[in-house]
């Protein structure tokens, strides 16, 4: 047996029409006899058989068989293929194919040495020099065997140095099988790792006149190439380990600190929960730490001498709480509370008599056809100057907008914005959706939907007035009269303006009592000068007088100054357009001089 370690072996066989059948039986022979006392196996010499003439035809790979009966058996089987001698072909497809990692050569860092034996009986008829040269740098030790009439030359240039030892020239088919025995030496020579003291720490391996040293599993070759120590496999920092990792032989394992227990992943670690053992006896909470817990108890109370029990802490005696009027201390908390008569302010500690002008206001905008796309954009101006003058907050006031034609649509309630920037930029978003009017369809919509408490209205035990602004250009083309009435008993403050067609019957339908106070009118956008004079402070009136119901002094103060924030827009609005008015006069007047200055010119 040859016994130099494992090799990967490809016979290379001419089978050209020159090659008779008998003559290829004997080569059939060479082949099995050389395989014959080989030692074969996936981890041992690896065999396959090509054979070519005009083409190359694969008859097992490296990675076929692993057996020596196998081996045989489809050597048998080998069927010629008498046609040409393209030599210099079957050497580039053993280099290209059959000794690819996909054919089952074995990778070249391994150093298993690739063996080439080409068989031929006659001259290339293709170029051999180049493509051999090719395979042997390429790392395939060649052996070039010629029969009968194989040309010296042509094997010369095939084989793998020194040629003494790689060209065969047998002079018949006859004495082939007698040179089997003569390469069989060649191929196998001496057990090298036998033969002399290879100093090799862990094991040694025998190749064709010389050696090399291997490690265990778990070592790695030092640069000596003989001796070995173990492989770190912490120390490339790739094992993941959360904590610590532990080498291994070649491998590792990860473990965790102490208070800590390795995961399934068996790279991470996760804290023991002591506290899950139920034993901790804690009043309140238990948090676990690494090797332990401890106590803790809520807000508001404190941890006894025995770290164990809670007891309750008087915030308003251990804090600065900074109530105005009282602090009430609750379990793990407090609050502060008002007077009867007062509200508690947005801060949550200060008491006022009235909400600092706080309302919920709903904005309902005539967005019919009549309107115009740029007087449209007059009634957005008119509803953010509206917005600039109030103290719009959750806790404060709180603005909605309705926009309706032929169909009504809630732009964004009460609850959707809480500064007066989002609702700005809200307003200037919205689009004007021309069509009818139905002002009734709107006003019904108000009552059900805009001062709803899901829509964010406040219950009306809070005092907090809620304020409807109607604005109209024109006839309603449905009832109002129904909805305006439920609106007044449902508790709304109602304010209506009309500009253009508005109708007075209708405004005064929709207004509040007293009418003169709630309702205004304007013949056209740009002159709302009316409006201003017919918005009067005095809606809250006097204890005694009986002209209307007596108000809470908190609601008719947000009612003043919601009135009055609503004057000042007017009155801006006002000013803007008697400036333009004016200049729009004075260019007129200097055309007209213009004009005349031509006339007494012609």
């Amino acid at each position: 047996k040859c016994r130099t370690g494992p090799l990967d072996i490809v016979f290379v066989i001419d089978s050209s029409r020159s090659v008779r059948p008998f003559e290829f039986e004997t080569m059939r022979r060479f082949m099995t006899d050389i395989i014959g006392n080989l030692d074969v196996g996936p981890n041992a010499t690896r065999v396959g058989v090509i054979q070519y003439s005009s083409q190359v035809q694969n008859i097992f790979s490296l990675k076929t068989f692993f057996t020596r009966v196998d081996m045989e058996r489809a050597i048998k089987g080998i069927v010629p293929l008498a046609q040409g001698t393209m030599t210099g072909l079957a050497i580039q497809y053993a280099m290209n194919v059959a000794f690819s990692t996909q054919e089952g050569a074995r990778p070249p860092h391994k150093r298993i040495p690739r063996i080439a034996v080409v068989v031929t009986d006659g001259r290339p008829q293709d170029r051999v020099t180049e493509v051999a040269a090719q395979a042997r740098n390429a790392g395939i030790e060649i052996y070039a065997v010629g029969i009968q009439r194989a040309d010296m030359n042509s094997l010369r240039a095939m084989a793998s140095p020194p040629l003494e030892e790689h060209v065969f020239l047998v002079e018949s088919f006859e004495l082939i099988q007698q040179f089997a025995k003569q390469f069989q030496d060649k191929l196998c020579g001496v057990d090298m790792c036998m033969e002399r003291e290879h100093g090799c720490q862990h094991s040694c391996v025998s190749t064709p006149g010389s050696f090399y040293c291997e490690c265990n599993p778990g070592y790695r070759l030092n640069v000596d190439g003989k001796t070995c120590s173990p492989i770190d496999a912490c120390a490339d920092g790739r094992h993941g380990c959360q904590h610590h990792c532990v080498s291994v032989r070649g491998s590792y394992s990860c473990r965790c600190r102490a208070g800590y227990y390795l995961s399934q992943n068996k790279r991470s670690c996760t804290m023991i929960d002591y506290c899950s053992f139920g034993n901790h006896s804690c009043q309140h909470e238990c948090v676990s730490i690494p090797n332990g817990h401890y106590c803790r108890c809520r807000s508001g109370f404190t941890l006894q001498p025995d770290s164990k029990s809670c007891r309750a802490t008087d915030l308003c005696n251990g804090v600065d709480h900074g109530c105005e009027f009282k602090c009430v201390s609750t379990e793990g908390s407090y609050h502060c509370v008002c007077p009867e008569g007062q509200q508690l302010q947005a801060d949550g500690k200060t008491c006022s008599k009235c909400g600092a002008g706080h309302v919920d206001l709903v904005m309902v905008i005539d967005g019919s056809k009549s309107v115009r796309p740029q007087n449209f954009e007059l009634v957005k101006q008119f509803v953010n100057r509206v917005v600039d003058l109030l103290e719009v907050s959750p806790q404060g006031t709180r603005v909605g907008l309705v926009q309706y034609s032929s169909r009504v649509r809630t732009e964004f309630p009460l609850n959707k914005y809480h500064s007066a920037d989002e609702i700005k930029k809200a307003v200037m978003d919205v689009e004007y959706m021309e069509k009818g009017t139905m002002t009734g369809l709107a006003l019904k919509h108000m009552v059900e939907h805009s001062f709803s408490e899901l829509e964010g209205a406040r219950p009306l035990s809070h005092n907090i007035p809620r304020i409807g602004l109607v604005f109209t250009d024109g006839r309603s083309q449905d009832d109002i009269s129904e909805w305006a009435r439920r609106a007044k008993e449902s508790g709304i403050v109602m304010f209506a303006v009309g500009v253009g067609k508005a109708v007075e019957e209708e405004l005064r339908a929709i207004a509040s009592e007293p009418v003169e106070q709630h309702f205004s009118y304007s013949a056209d956008f740009t002159t709302m000068t009316h409006l201003v004079e017919n918005f009067s402070l005095n809606i809250c009136p006097e204890e005694g007088k009986g002209e209307t119901e007596i108000r809470s002094p908190c609601e008719c103060e947000a009612l003043v100054q919601f009135q009055t924030n609503t004057v000042a827009i007017l009155q801006s609005l006002t000013e803007k357009n008697i400036l333009w008015a004016r200049s729009l006069a004075q260019m007129t007047a200097r055309l007209e001089d213009l004009e005349k200055q031509i006339a007494n010119k012609k």
